[in-house]
């Protein structure tokens, strides 16, 4: 009992604390916050609500925020939510291809510590400046999303951010740049930094001195930011905060100096990249001690001097990237010592003696080597033994321009991993192995070597290969019947025989180059059915027929190359059907007809080559209307008539225009002088052996420069020439022509001109090619045309020019007498007439002076002697007629008879002409008379 009675008060006072804690939690509830009243029920209402708004003011063309709907918006796409609280925390919209403004209602989320807007398209519009006014934001990434003006200062508000993301303009995206960087400092817990692509030249602070406030800065990424102020060293104190950086970008800027030393200095750097940042001088020693180094881009500058011995002393590296630079010498055994070295690339540099096994004793990690050499310009070798087994797995392989060995090299058997290989120019004169086309490969370039042997019938790999370049070589048979690659080049071999009538089939084709061959017969029709065929180029061969006139289903082509071969027909109007051609090469066959109306429709060519074939009528005028992005032009060697269309002068991009071999007639236009690509200079951005045109396409042309047939192919983007010659163009040459100060040809020759060479033709400072020979031209050599001093080649022959000719500059080189034969009034070297000598010459000019004056003088008196001349003698003759009547009756009575006499005489001997001529009429045809009777008698005998 006593236990019982014990028990109850227990009882009850358990359930009274249960009861009260009920009532507190009611009560708690009952006076809680926002947050906790949603607790249970998704997010704030408030927030909802901001979301909503800052969607509203979005473009969102992908529905990437159709989830966006409902009461709980910690369940919309890209939104995270605090657990306990259901406060908005984090917004992730990347990738989503939004547009639009970017509403301030996002202030209403005070506990937004993540936002996430990149990579996304809002057409340049300036970043907003309350995203200052995050306080808590840590994480900000605005980076490739198109914004445009300004960075605004007011970021620098965002005193607990740690990673800051800007990263400017992607393809084709507005600039983005900043006044100055005092507002980098505010954001004193900063980790991360990228502002790529951001101009920071305009800036009035010094990035350097902005970054060094940063003293919690882990990686510093300032890749294409315009700069060209490089920091130095003379300040010791200048970047003590910069100690822990482990990641610097200053890649694509214009530094234009030395590789500073500090850098180097830096204890907690792993990352390193300053690839094509201007930097120049020798590769610095002080790199070798950085032996914490992971990664090192230093590609693509000026650097030169061998790689120090001390490279194998960065045992942590794990990416080195030396390539295209101006480095010779021997590649050190050393870098055998890299155990952790994945990626290894010495491309386009003047390396010389002989890599061999000891190089890559060590490389037990390496995936990707490359030594695409510049095309040897210095012996190297790269000499391994056939039998030996690597000790390292790679996945891709580059070794360019460079002696390997005659036999394929077997080692790469031993590679189960390898995705890509390229054995270009590397010297090998044997059968391509069996092996290798049971790879699992992307990509294949065994160009210029010496292979041989045949093809397979299908060349197939065990999965679909990108890039197969097998050309320059010397492969016979006939071109395979079907194939899984996407790119491939078989051109300059010695293939026979037909195209596959089935190489639609290959569906997989993208780029099919087969030029330089010996394939016969027509255009297979079945092309058509490789839909996503882009680059063709059948050029140089022996194809004939016609183009097939329906390839429907192709609308993706880039370039077209059919050129030197025996076609036939006209041009079909599925060709500029196609709005993605820039490449239409048709030259060098035998096609017919005026120029086909559809071609008008091909407004985005950048080059059109329609030369050497049979085309007939004039030039159409649209050709300058309607491709406005035309750059070549070469329409020689057909029949073609009428003027030249001044509409092509509007082609503001055109640096090639050949319409030599023509029948045109007119006079040369005037605005050729207008035309902008021939007054501007045009950059060649280097490329080393760079197969990446492959993927485009890279068209040749020849042109006659220096009065001979070239082809040009790499240099053919800055080629400029006008040639007009051998056609019936007559006047004088524009005055305006002279304003092309950057044309490099300029051949005129063979025409109907006349008047004299232009007086300011030395404003042409980029001629180095002039033929104005067989015309009608007259007057001196102008002067100005020897400040010309890069003409290498000048025709003058056959004209009516007279005078001196040049000898200061190059002129003295200019030898050769055939360059002005044929001009009967020039004189001097190297022709043999002399010109009169100064003091004779002078002495000359007295006397013609004196001979002038005395010719004034008779000439005066001449005049006056006809002024009194003439009524002296009118008043002798007419006033005595006047005055004596008998000699006037005298005079008319002599007057009379003569005519009188005249008249007898004219109708006497007019009768007797008329009596011969019936005489001679009547013996005529007693002797046809005669004639046919002869002719009847023999006829009956």
């Amino acid at each position: 009992m006593a236990s019982k009675k014990t028990t109850l008060p227990l009882h009850i006072l358990f359930f009274l604390s249960m009861l009260s804690e009920i009532l507190i939690s009611k009560a708690n509830t009952t006076n809680s916050t926002d947050a906790d009243l949603n607790q249970g029920w998704g997010c704030i209402e408030g927030e909802r609500k901001a979301l909503l708004e800052f969607k509203h003011g979005l473009i969102d063309p992908s529905d990437q925020l159709s989830s966006w709907f409902g009461v709980d918006c910690c369940e919309w796409t890209g939104v995270d939510c605090n657990n306990k609280t259901g406060n908005v925390v984090k917004v992730d919209l990347r990738n989503g291809f939004l547009g639009g403004e970017i509403s301030d209602s996002l202030l209403d989320l005070k506990h937004l510590n993540y936002l996430d807007l990149s990579c996304n398209d809002f057409k340049g519009i300036q970043i907003p400046d309350f995203l200052g006014s995050f306080e808590r934001l840590r994480y900000l990434n605005l980076s490739y999303a198109a914004f445009g003006g300004m960075i605004p200062p007011h970021l620098g508000n965002l005193s607990h951010l740690c990673y800051l993301d800007l990263h400017g303009r992607g393809y084709n995206s507005p600039a983005v740049g900043v006044y100055n960087l005092n507002w980098i400092s505010g954001l004193s817990s900063l980790k991360y930094l990228d502002l790529g692509e951001v101009n920071l030249s305009k800036a009035t602070t010094n990035w350097m001195h902005a970054v060094n406030k940063l003293p919690s800065l882990l990686e510093l990424h300032l890749s294409n930011c315009e700069l060209n102020d490089f920091p130095h060293c003379s300040d010791p104190n200048l970047f003590v905060n910069l100690t822990s950086l482990q990641v610097i970008d200053l890649s694509r800027n214009n530094f234009n100096t030395n590789l500073l030393g500090w850098l180097f200095n830096i204890s907690t750097l792993r990352d390193l990249y300053l690839n094509s940042a201007a930097i120049r001088g020798p590769f610095p020693i002080a790199i070798q001690h950085r032996t914490n180094l992971e990664s090192l881009d230093l590609s693509r500058n000026s650097l030169s001097g061998p790689i120090p011995m001390g490279i194998g002393n960065m045992l942590r590296m794990k990416r080195l990237d030396l390539s295209f630079n101006l480095m010779n010498g021997t590649i050190p055994k050393s870098i055998g010592q890299l155990r952790e070295l994945t990626e290894l690339f010495l491309d386009g540099n003047s390396w010389e003696g002989v890599v061999s096994e000891i190089h890559f004793s060590n490389l037990t990690k390496l995936e990707f080597l490359s030594l695409h050499l510049l095309p040897k310009k210095q012996p190297f070798r790269f000499h391994v033994r056939p039998e030996w087994i690597p000790p390292f797995s790679l996945k891709y392989i580059d070794i360019s321009n460079c002696d390997v060995s005659p036999m394929f090299p077997s080692w790469l058997r031993t590679h189960k991993r390898l995705e890509g290989i390229t054995l270009k120019n590397v010297g090998i004169s044997d059968t391509i192995p069996e092996w290798l086309w049971k790879l699992d490969i992307n990509r294949l370039d065994l160009s210029k070597n010496q292979l041989y042997g045949k093809l397979p019938n299908s060349l197939s790999f065990n999965s679909t290969a990108y890039f197969v370049d097998l050309s320059f070589n010397r492969l016979v048979g006939r071109l395979p019947c079907s194939f899984n690659v996407t790119w491939l080049f078989l051109g300059n071999n010695l293939l026979s025989g037909p195209i596959p009538s089935n190489i639609g089939n290959s569906s997989s084709l993208e780029g099919l180059h087969v030029s330089g061959n010996l394939l016969n017969g027509s255009i297979p029709a079945s092309i058509d059915k490789i839909k996503y065929l882009s680059v063709i180029n059948l050029s140089n061969n022996q194809l004939s027929g016609k183009i097939p006139k329906k390839w429907n289903n192709l609308n993706q082509f880039y370039a077209i190359d059919l050129s030197k071969n025996k076609l036939s027909g006209g041009i079909p109007c599925w060709m500029c059907s196609i709005s993605s051609l820039s490449h239409l090469i048709l030259g060098d066959n035998n096609l017919t007809g005026e120029l086909s109306s559809c071609l008008q429709n091909c407004t985005e060519l950048y080059s059109l080559d329609l030369g050497n074939n049979r085309f007939s009528g004039e030039i159409p005028e649209w050709i300058g209307e309607r491709m406005p992005s035309l750059r070549q032009l070469r329409l020689r060697g057909n029949m073609l008539i009428g003027g030249i269309p001044v509409q092509l002068c509007h082609l503001s991009h055109l640096h090639i225009l050949d319409l030599a071999v023509n029948n045109l007639s007119g006079s040369i236009p005037q605005c050729l002088g207008n035309l902008n690509a021939l007054t501007s200079v045009a950059l060649l951005y280097r490329e080393i052996d760079d197969d990446t045109k492959h993927y485009q396409y890279s068209n040749d042309m020849e042109l006659v420069v220096k009065g001979q047939d070239m082809v040009f192919e790499s240099i053919l983007p800055i080629v400029k020439l006008i040639d007009l010659s051998s056609n019936n163009l007559w006047g004088e040459i524009p005055q305006e022509i002279t304003n092309l100060s950057t044309l490099g040809t300029l051949n005129l020759s063979r025409n109907q001109l006349i008047g004299k060479i232009p007086q300011k033709i030395g404003a042409m400072q980029g001629l180095e090619t002039l033929d104005l020979s067989c015309n009608h031209l007259s007057g001196p050599i102008p002067m100005s045309m020897a400040s010309i001093t890069s003409l290498s080649y000048l025709n003058l022959s056959h004209n009516l020019l007279s005078g001196p000719i040049p000898t200061t500059n190059q002129f003295w080189t200019f030898n050769d007498p055939s360059i002005y034969e044929a001009n009967l009034g020039l004189c001097g070297l190297p022709l043999s007439a002399n010109c009169t000598p100064p003091n004779n010459q002078n002495h000359k000019n007295d006397q013609d002076d004196k001979q002038d004056d005395e010719d004034g003088r008779y000439m005066t008196w001449f005049f006056l002697s006809m002024a009194m001349g003439f009524p002296v003698g009118f008043w002798a003759i007419c006033g005595s007629l006047a005055l004596n009547k008998s000699w006037r009756h005298a005079y008319f009575r002599f007057f009379d008879e003569t005519r009188d006499r005249l008249f007898v005489f004219i109708i006497v001997n007019m009768a007797r002409l008329k009596r011969k001529i019936e005489n001679w009429s009547s013996w005529l045809k007693r002797c046809w008379y005669g004639f046919k009777v002869t002719n009847i008698m023999q006829k009956e005998g």
